[in-house]
């Protein structure tokens, strides 16, 4: 499991106090070798950037817990669409020409008002009712939206339904007759080294289109601050690519030569040695997460399920700073410091104050590994949680919950 985490530790105290991390939950399967990244990853939004941590996975989206009844599919645009050729050895030009035809008419610009402050985005019309998908970052917090298409109309929008643990949010506007809908592909068809295009609206110039291709595939990207008093969203699946994704692309489409729109670009990266982007490091939002969470806003204006894991804790690392700082009998695991009322781990009886050292036969020895397990964890499974208690060591069996949309 590939893993980019932060690479400085807390010198003092009050450093370690604000270095919390949050592991409400996350879902996936499988697991690869772990290695460490120098990156520090930032939150592309349209007026700065925050930084966060990735951590990788792989899952099946469609393999999530269900709604409790058929969920709405998404409908189409009847308006005409370019013609995109099929891909030979001559015609790249042509095909990315055809498919920037198709598919930036259903890429806008979303402008969200902050008290104080307005907030640049993208983001893609995704059903012809109005639906659009955008990043959560971009209008939380926000006392109005509004949404420029691509012909220039400006249109009111609301807040359908958002998915802050995923950083997704749907708009709805009144729907013209004449919308443009992009068409959403199966992300989980995609393979490392197919090329991609990147439509949004970076520094809030207008239909910007980059190229590049998909890096890697089935990355967990963890954001590492909160937007507008919420936790930091955790993203299952990213999409890896070299396509520049700059401030204002957030929402955006991430496409790729059929036409298919793949992935919501949301984030980029820096070196933190420097403090300057780290060029050909950006993580989208795949297709598949979108369209299971888009059809739950629709169907029932909020989701009802994530199905992703929780273990319903707040952990910072153990360092042996901390530990002796804290007096802690261990020097690494994941030190609880808050618990979810009510939640998995609250209900198990685990307490402020315990380690995580283990999981099942899985070692735990710093907060980065418990999101890491939890991103293999499937809701409602039974897992044998080791702690450290002062200076005893015991295993307690927590049932772990599911993921509130709205952690």
């Amino acid at each position: 499991m590939s893993h980019v985490s932060e690479d400085l530790l807390p010198r003092d105290p009050e450093e370690h106090q604000a270095r919390h991390r949050s592991v409400f939950g996350a879902r996936g399967r499988g697991a690869a070798s772990r290695v460490f990244l120098a990156l520090v990853l930032l939150l592309v939004l349209g007026v700065g950037l925050f930084a966060g941590w990735v951590y990788g996975r792989d899952s099946a989206l469609h393999q999530l817990v269900s709604a409790p009844t058929p969920l709405a599919t998404l409908e189409p645009g009847a308006s005409p669409v370019a013609t995109i050729p099929a891909l030979n050895g001559n015609n790249l030009q042509a095909v990315q020409e055809a498919v920037i035809q198709k598919v930036s008419p259903a890429v806008v610009e979303v402008v969200a008002q902050m008290p104080g402050s307005t907030s640049i985005g993208s983001g893609v019309i995704i059903d012809k009712r109005g639906y659009i998908v955008t990043n959560n970052h971009v209008v939380a917090g926000a006392q109005s939206v509004q949404v420029v298409l691509y012909d220039n109309t400006q249109l009111q929008a609301s807040v359908a339904g958002t998915d802050a643990p995923d950083d997704l949010a749907i708009l709805k506007i009144a729907s013209p007759s004449h919308l443009v809908v992009a068409t959403l592909g199966d992300s989980s068809k995609l393979a490392v080294g197919e090329d991609v295009l990147a439509i949004g609206n970076p520094l809030g110039i207008t239909q910007t289109v980059t190229n590049g291709i998909i890096s890697a595939l089935n990355r967990t990207v963890s954001e590492g601050q909160s937007s507008a008093g919420q936790t930091a969203a955790t993203i299952p699946d990213a999409i890896q690519t070299n396509a520049a994704i700059n401030p204002g692309n957030s929402g955006g489409a991430l496409v790729d030569l059929q036409g298919n729109v793949i992935g919501i670009p949301t984030l980029t990266a820096i070196d933190p040695e420097f403090n300057t982007p780290a060029a050909g490091v950006g993580f989208a939002i795949p297709s598949n997460r979108v369209r299971f969470i888009a059809e739950q806003v629709i169907q029932y204006g909020k989701v009802l399920h994530t199905g992703r894991a929780s273990l319903g804790v707040e952990v910072e690392p153990v360092t042996p700073y901390l530990a002796e700082l804290q007096n802690l009998a261990v020097d690494q695991g994941a030190l609880i410091v808050s618990l979810q009322a009510g939640g998995p781990a609250q209900q198990a009886g685990l307490q402020v104050g315990d380690v995580i050292v283990q999981i099942n036969t899985t070692s735990i020895p710093d907060a980065s590994s418990l999101e890491d397990f939890l991103a293999q964890a499937s809701p409602g499974a039974v897992v044998e949680v080791q702690i450290v208690r002062g200076n005893q060591r015991m295993t307690v069996p927590v049932t772990l919950g599911e993921l509130s949309a709205q952690s």
